[in-house]
């Protein structure tokens, strides 16, 4: 049964809103901050495998606008990336992103290492590691479409199941770490209560009402860096024979035009208001990530279900290591140090709301933080992308 574009569109709204509705209803899901198109795409996807495993029907959707929604998202990660931030972070922040940036490294070396001795493809490793770990479901979905188009199958299905697994270990491992580092060294916030207006991630002062042309020129901001950052992308893949996915140099670009936004704020008649870009990426996020858990093939993954599974413990043992015995130490050894770290054990294995969900739990309890509160969102919403994309394009082209 093939789905043209039209019902394929309605039925990836239809797998957000079912999922959104679940996650609600269901603690696990909710607790552990499981995507929604995560939910509904999953429901979908196992239906569709009952289909074709009971020789019922195969169905197979239209996913032409599964790329168009990826490439608005990355565009927007990219036009949310305001380096006036950095400042605030100051040392921290750096040591911070660095400690990162490292551990997307460190775990794609072990992924494709691990999938080789496993007897698996070096890619399909890859794809269990910083891509799904760190890139999330949307980096697993993301990258999963680029590795699969060079011909390694499930790669997506293996990102999927890595990034879900991912995040679940992220939110289970991050608490009991970090009070096992505050117990054992017996650390206490000097901080008065946390006021979460004050060290927003976004830079938005203001809510503003929108109109229709205002709508526009941000949809103007938008295709115009998707399409010069896909152009660019193009012209350097021909010419330097090195696999550059669309949407990497569509956020790139867009980097460089919220730059030179910020720089001209004083000059041009137009506040860039990050609230509406999100949106967009909100939006664009959902129906992508529809798009790619119902065209998943579950059927795929029998045979890879051990080795993946072998891949991710040994990413969420080497993670609790690596944050416990040096990012602990290079933070600074007290307080701050350990909530971070709690942050990074839940957006290194899972994303950036699980890690915000990690230190909740901790500053509740023990007490705030307003370092980790400003350092961790900002690295975690864009800045480790910057890094992390790099990275992992810089392993397909060595493992391709």
């Amino acid at each position: 049964m093939e789905l043209n574009l039209v019902t394929s569109l309605f039925l990836a709204v239809m797998v957000y809103l079912i999922g959104a509705y679940l996650v609600k209803k269901i603690y696990f899901l909710d607790r552990y901050s499981i995507p929604a198109p995560v939910v509904g795409g999953l429901l979908f996807a196992v239906f569709t495998l009952i289909m074709h495993t009971s020789n019922l029907v195969t169905i197979t959707i239209d996913t032409s606008l599964q790329s168009l929604f990826m490439i608005i998202f990355f565009t927007t990660v990219g036009l949310g990336a305001s380096f006036k931030l950095i400042k605030l972070g100051g040392k921290l922040l750096i040591i911070y992103l660095l400690a990162a940036s490292f551990l997307s490294v460190l775990q794609n070396t072990l992924g494709v290492s691990l999938a080789s001795l496993l007897g698996i493809d070096p890619l399909l490793g890859l794809m269990a590691s910083s891509p799904a770990m760190i890139g999330g479901h949307g980096g697993a979905a993301a990258f999963g479409e680029t590795i699969d188009g060079l011909g390694v199958q499930g790669a997506t299905t293996v990102g999927i199941a890595a990034a879900t697994l991912g995040l679940i270990a992220g939110g289970v491992f991050g608490g009991p770490v970090a009070r096992y580092m505050i117990n054992r060294h017996n650390l206490k916030s000097n901080e008065p209560a946390f006021d979460a207006g004050e060290y927003e991630v976004q830079d938005v002062k203001k809510e503003s009402k929108l109109t229709i042309d205002q709508f526009f020129i941000y949809l103007a901001i938008i295709t115009f860096t998707m399409a010069l950052g896909t152009y660019i992308g193009g012209i350097f893949s021909d010419l330097s024979g090195v696999i550059l996915p669309d949407y990497v140099g569509a956020m790139f670009v867009a980097i460089v035009v919220r730059t030179l936004l910020d720089a001209s704020q004083d000059k041009v008649p137009f506040d860039f208001d990050t609230t509406v870009n999100d949106k967009i990426g909100a939006v664009s996020l959902g129906l992508f990530l529809s798009f790619a858990l119902m065209s998943i093939k579950l059927w795929e993954l029998a045979d890879l279900a051990l080795p993946i599974l072998l891949i991710v413990s040994v990413h969420v043992i080497v993670i609790i290591l690596y944050t416990m015995f040096v990012v602990y130490r290079l933070l600074g050894k007290n307080y701050d140090a350990v909530v971070m770290i709690n942050g990074l054990i839940g957006s290194g294995l899972g994303a950036t709301p699980t890690a915000m969900a990690n230190m909740d739990a901790i500053t509740s309890k023990f007490g705030d933080s307003k370092t980790a509160y400003l350092i961790v969102p900002i690295v975690g919403a864009f800045l480790i992308d910057i890094i992390n994309i790099p990275v992992i394009v810089f392993f397909i082209n060595l493992f391709n």
